[in-house]
């Protein structure tokens, strides 16, 4: 018997890891710097210069990258300084080859500096890589049989088909032009930069991304009088990635992680300091699915001969519901340092951390945390700056109906919005728009037929059967699966009880007539 198939091309993952790279370093302060009189505030990333795959094995190479905004000790004066500590490591990949395609994140944990002297630091942080290896596999579905007189049993399925499979990267390049009231740039000193609000879409052969930069920025100025100065800009941004065989109507599982970002200090027309060239670069693991309507065949039959079908079982995954869901927080933060009133609040940036999620009543349960840093003035002239660390928890649940255990999901948490705000001199207001957005897959086990044999009818067994029979519908009986048991046709069950497949119920009698051996 001959099969026509349909193919189906799903993504499996052929291997993963996660391996922790644990940092404590003394590090001394470069000669050309002042000593270190009080930290203010520190940051850090990750910059992989090497990722090499080879048989069971991904070499990492790169550095963690360290950064601290400091007050001097003597002086007074406020001053950055950088730090960059190498990192080698090997993560253990069964399975993967050459050429096979990494996704690799990574994330920093318990970063922290302690000033051991004014001319030494130590600096510890966990770095935490993820790696996973996918491969593509393509499933034939049997939709059709070439042969008359089998009966087919058969389900719909929409089933989730990988169209597309990218990796690429989005630059993001924009520039600051100072406002007519500030200095002239003297030495940039600090700066954040964040990404907000990101929406990325799938068009005809792109993939189009929206968003918006948030842009902090501290330096020295030419003002002998107030030298210090600070600026915070949001920069909106379009772009979008080439993308061959996206469209529209294509569902996205994109993951996004920054790669690299940077300010860099330029002249203006004139050929003063007044520019600040902002450059993003994000890394875009692009996989995009169409739903696909088959008519699956779960089994064959014939009251003429035996059919035996030989197949496997695979996993196949449809979409069960995409969300975008919105977590609003609000809270009040005290500020615990005793060092003077707070006059001002400089910046505040956050992060999204989840911790754990868990599939309740139809939705997804997410507690995670807005991790946040906040710069602010105090009414002391001499050592104005302080910073402080707060962490704001939140529980949201994500509604998607009809999920069970058995689903997969992906779930993106992203910093929409952020603001701060003074309540008065020792409390602070925290108002902050957590986006959740959850792709949530229905994964269901079938058996694939892959052919089907032909073999004799036992008519030992089926002459000792009766030739009429009065059976009783069980639950879950289709008029398929009982003219298969007792030799006879769904057309012939449904002649001789004049009835249709909805009229079936549990403990109904049907009049069963044999279609073979009854001579």
């Amino acid at each position: 018997m001959e099969l026509r198939k349909e193919s189906v091309q799903m993504l499996r993952v052929k291997s993963k890891a996660t391996s922790q790279v644990t940092f404590d370093a003394d590090y001394n302060v470069p000669d050309v710097k002042p000593d270190i009189g009080r930290m203010i505030q520190n940051k850090g990333n990750v910059s992989m210069d090497e990722v090499r795959l080879s048989d069971g094995h991904a070499f990492l190479k790169g550095s963690l990258n360290v950064d601290l905004l400091y007050v001097g000790e003597e002086e007074g004066k406020v001053y950055s300084l950088s730090a960059k500590l190498p990192l080698e490591e090997t993560l253990n990949l069964e399975g993967i080859v050459s050429g096979d395609k990494m996704c690799l994140k990574w994330d920093i944990e318990d970063l922290s500096l302690h000033i051991i002297h004014s001319r030494k630091l130590n600096i510890k942080a966990i770095v935490t890589f993820y790696a996973a290896v996918d491969e593509l596999a393509g499933i034939q579905l049997p939709v059709a049989l070439d042969e008359n007189n089998v009966s087919v049993k058969k389900k719909k399925v929409r089933l989730m088909s990988l169209c597309v499979h990218k990796k690429d990267t989005l630059r993001v390049k924009d520039e600051i032009t100072l406002a007519s009231n500030k200095p002239n740039i003297t030495e940039l000193l600090w700066h954040t930069i964040e990404v907000r609000g990101l929406d990325l879409r799938p068009e005809d052969n792109v993939v189009k991304a929206k968003g918006e930069l948030f842009v902090f920025a501290l330096y020295v100025g030419d003002d002998e009088g107030n030298p210090l100065q600070w600026l915070e800009y949001s920069l909106p941004f379009n772009g979008e990635v080439e993308c061959a065989g996206c469209a529209e109507d294509l569902i996205p599982n994109i993951e996004v992680s920054v790669m690299h970002q940077g300010i860099e200090v330029k002249p203006d027309a004139d050929g003063e300091e007044r520019l600040l060239m902002v450059d993003v670069v994000l890394e875009l693991d692009m996989k995009l699915y169409r739903e696909e309507e088959h008519d699956l065949i779960l089994d064959v039959y014939t009251p003429l001969k035996d059919c035996v079908p030989h197949g496997r079982t695979e996993a196949l995954e449809s979409l069960l519901i995409r969300n975008f869901s919105k977590c609003r927080l609000s809270d009040r933060v005290e500020v615990k340092e005793t060092q003077g009133k707070i006059l001002q609040i400089c910046h505040s940036q956050g992060k999204v951390k989840i911790d754990k999620t868990k599939v309740v009543d139809n939705g997804i349960e997410v507690d995670g945390i807005v991790h946040m840093k906040v710069l602010y003035i105090i009414g002391n002239d001499d050592m104005p700056f302080y910073s402080m660390e707060a962490m704001i928890p939140f529980t949201h649940v994500v509604e998607a109906r009809g999920i069970t255990e058995d689903c997969i999901y992906y779930l993106r948490a992203d910093l929409e919005q952020l603001s701060t705000t003074m309540v008065d001199s020792n409390e602070i207001e925290v108002k902050a728009t957590v986006s959740l957005n959850a792709l949530v897959l229905r994964r269901e086990e079938e058996i694939i037929i892959d052919r089907v044999e032909e073999q004799p009818l036992d008519m030992k067994k089926i002459q000792g059967m009766p030739g009429v029979t009065v059976y009783m519908v069980k639950p879950k009986d289709t008029l398929w699966d009982i003219a298969k048991r007792f030799y006879t046709t769904v057309e012939e069950i449904r002649s001789l009880n004049e009835l249709t497949e909805e009229d079936l119920h549990p403990s109904q009698p049907l009049l069963l007539v044999k279609k073979v051996g009854a001579e």
